[in-house]
């Protein structure tokens, strides 16, 4: 065995504690966010998002260690990136969602199916499908239910969840209520006001009236628009339970120190 003399043990000693250190630490300017939203809990609520078409695999690398070290619920992606995404977070409680038929909604049963199974065997926990908007506008209410049912059963085969993606800036008081009930009857396990793409993103009355209409039945995930502590505590206080923003940082970093 090679045995050092004490000065140059000591300081093999200290060059591995170091090394370790460095390993182990978060980034910097993660670490103060990690520290506030130990107590305030805000993190597992949100599901930090990027959803730009534009997005580079740079940027989702990015997103996955903001998510993991802020204790955020989830990250939502596009499906391009659901892989990366899962690898990266696998070992963490952090979830992946991927988005369907993003942002249009407009898109064949079929394909929509094919796109969550696809997004499924590469890791996705969470689908967020955007319902057929038009469907739901001519009054073909058991289309819109069979095309959510669906997705929904794959999902749940596989023990993911699914959120319908409303996009209530479209539709009127009564459509949001029935788009509601029919994502009930087709088992979805959440609502979702918005895509983020549409006219208006979510807000508190949004969020007060899909609460009243799913009650325990369903939870409810307010995304679009919100990039303030105090939207999102509103929004938590109308009803849901689940945020999606891209404004992550700017948020948490308004929670007291």
């Amino acid at each position: 065995m090679l045995e050092l003399p004490p000065s140059e043990y000591r300081a093999l000693v200290k060059a591995i504690e170091q090394a370790i250190a460095q390993t182990a630490a978060p980034p910097a300017a993660l670490a103060p966010l990690r520290q506030a939203t130990a107590s305030a809990g805000l993190a597992a609520a949100i599901e930090h998002t990027l959803l730009a078409p534009g997005a580079t695999a740079a940027q989702i690398a990015q997103l996955c260690a903001e998510a993991e070290a802020w204790g955020c619920a989830a990250v939502c992606v596009n499906p391009a990136w659901v892989a990366q995404a899962a690898v990266r977070l696998r070992p963490t409680p952090v979830r992946v969602v991927a988005t369907l038929a993003f942002p249009m909604g407009a898109t064949l049963a079929t394909v929509k199916r094919a796109e969550a199974a696809e997004c499924l065997k590469l890791g996705a926990d969470d689908l967020d499908m955007v319902i057929n908007l038009g469907a739901l506008q001519s009054g073909a209410d058991t289309l819109v239910r069979e095309d959510i049912r669906g997705v929904v059963e794959l999902a749940h085969a596989a023990g993911a969840q699914v959120k319908a993606i409303l996009e209530t800036g479209l539709l009127t008081q009564a459509q949001k209520v029935r788009a509601c009930e029919l994502a009930l009857e087709a088992g979805a396990d959440f609502v979702k006001t918005s895509t983020g793409f549409g006219p208006s993103g979510a807000t508190v009355a949004d969020v007060e009236l899909l609460r009243a209409t799913v009650g325990d039945r369903a939870r409810v995930k307010a995304s679009g628009g919100i990039r303030t502590l105090a939207q999102a505590q509103a929004l938590l206080a109308a009803g849901a339970t689940r945020l999606g923003t891209s404004h992550t940082a700017a948020i948490l970093a308004e929670l007291p120190r």
